[in-house]
């Protein structure tokens, strides 16, 4: 289906992006056939970098011509395979395109490249007394990568995910055709969102060269809560009650004991407590800090009535650093401690989060193994990992397979889905389909063919077209 790069197509990529941005064979690091997960392998045939959306529009005019498929990638640190070469041909990376182009205070937006990473821009929005609210817990992700999986994160309860956040894409279509979509505009109610379809498409619809983000005023106070409980049953319970209070707090985080150990290992820092089995991470933020302060009271006197052993308020530099990066290291901390994992990105409601972890951990002792957890409990967004450690190959793939198809099955009962935030890529499209059923699927590839007839933009991803 699809055709090889000759030596002359190299030859014009060299001439659009210049040579020394087109690599080939042995040339390319083998890092580029894996995302940060891995599992998932295969090189590319070049490995293209490109620096303005005309090189962009460029390489897809010839890649359309000579029906080559071409992927996306920017810092690589995706989970489930999405901007892994499976098809071979191009793979287009976009992390030279990490320029901050503007900031427009008048109309509160940011408009930027790509390949700006999420922690660069979270910190210039800062620098400007601005706040990017989407907060995922990969800083080194980029914002290209960040759209097109629409992530979510911690603040995700409050604020919201990153479609909530752009008002407006530059994209380059698939024949290298650029538009856009979108603008610096509040509201639109101008025919079908396109700018929505792209964003969580994980690259298969067009590529992304631009954005407008939508900012909001930096809150002037924040303070974190640490809240034990004697078992995760306790802890969990405690997240419904928590939204019905009719406080808004603007992170509700997780975490098992297991989980805090392994990160305190991994950055050899010790964590404010670890007696307990179970544990709530609270974030409070406003521009005062009485109604901060008393948000978070009702909050901590409330989770005491209903259980909780204590409430820690992390308030001070030293506590915030400790406890906020031990959270945001538990995914390498995790896979640090086995020898090869894979994740289940679940999605259930809220008031389901309980019995979903309580499910996962059944599953381990029932096939002995060990799925340690954390997640987004305020959304019900759910991080559980199945870790190898000395299991063979053949029981690996085993014992894989069978938890995968018990935790999907268990979400789609509970009125889940298959994805919170990391998307499907390569690697959970059997899911998506068993769970979304023919007639979405079909729509979603008819969605495909209206802007790729030809499926060269990260082909047999997300259970669209297959080679």
């Amino acid at each position: 289906m699809y055709n090889k790069l000759s030596f002359e197509d190299v030859k014009v990529l060299q001439d659009i992006v210049g040579k020394e941005n087109v690599l080939c064979g042995s040339e390319i690091n083998p890092d580029y056939a894996h995302d940060e997960l891995g599992g998932i392998e295969k090189m590319p045939d070049a490995l293209v970098r490109v620096h303005s959306t005309e090189e962009v529009s460029s390489v897809m005019k010839l890649a359309w011509e000579k029906t080559i498929p071409v992927t996306v990638r920017g810092s690589g640190t995706g989970l489930v395979g999405a901007a892994v070469s499976v098809e071979g041909g191009i793979l287009l990376e976009t992390t030279a395109m990490n320029k901050i182009l503007e900031l427009d205070r008048d109309n509160l937006t940011v408009t930027v490249q790509p390949g700006v990473l999420l922690m660069e821009l979270s910190a210039f929005a800062e620098e400007n007394d601005f706040l990017y609210p989407p907060d995922p817990g990969e800083k080194s992700a980029t914002i290209g990568g960040n759209i097109s999986t629409n992530a979510g994160g911690m603040r995700a309860v409050k604020y919201g995910v990153t479609r909530d956040y752009v008002r407006g894409l530059t994209v380059v279509m698939p024949n290298g055709e650029v538009m856009k979509l979108g603008g610096k505009i509040a509201k639109n109610s101008s025919g079908y969102s396109l700018k929505d379809l792209v964003v969580g498409s994980e690259g298969t619809l067009c590529v992304i060269t631009e954005a407008i983000l939508k900012l909001v005023p930096l809150p002037k106070i924040s303070i974190s809560l640490l809240v034990p409980f004697v078992d995760m049953k306790s802890a969990i319970e405690a997240v419904p009650q928590i939204i019905r209070s009719k406080v808004t707090p603007t992170a509700i985080e997780y975490m098992s004991r297991d989980t805090i150990l392994f990160s305190e290992n991994y950055l050899g820092k010790k964590f404010p407590d670890t007696k307990n089995d179970a544990y709530i991470l609270l974030t409070f933020d406003g521009n005062t800090e009485a109604q901060v302060e008393e948000d978070m009271k009702k909050v901590a006197e409330l989770c005491l009535e209903i259980g909780a052993v204590d409430a820690y308020i992390v308030d001070t530099e030293e506590r915030k650093k400790s406890v906020w990066s031990a959270r945001g290291a538990f995914l390498e901390a995790i896979k640090a401690s086995t020898t090869e994992m894979d994740e289940c990105d679940v999605v259930v409601p809220v008031n389901k989060v309980d019995e979903f972890i309580k499910f996962t951990h059944s599953l381990a002792e029932e096939m002995n193994v060990r799925i340690p957890s954390f997640g987004h409990a305020g959304d019900g967004n759910l991080h559980v990992y199945i870790c190898r450690d000395s299991l063979s190959d053949k029981d690996w793939e085993d014992v894989l397979k069978k938890c995968f198809d018990r935790m999907y099955e268990k979400a789609k009962d509970l009125g889940g889905l298959v994805s919170g935030e990391h998307g499907i890529g390569y690697a959970k499209k059997d899911y998506l389909k068993n769970q979304l059923g023919d007639v979405q699927i079909e729509l979603m590839q008819n969605i495909k063919r209206a802007f790729d007839e030809k499926n060269i933009l990260n082909p047999n991803k997300i259970c669209l077209f297959e080679s």
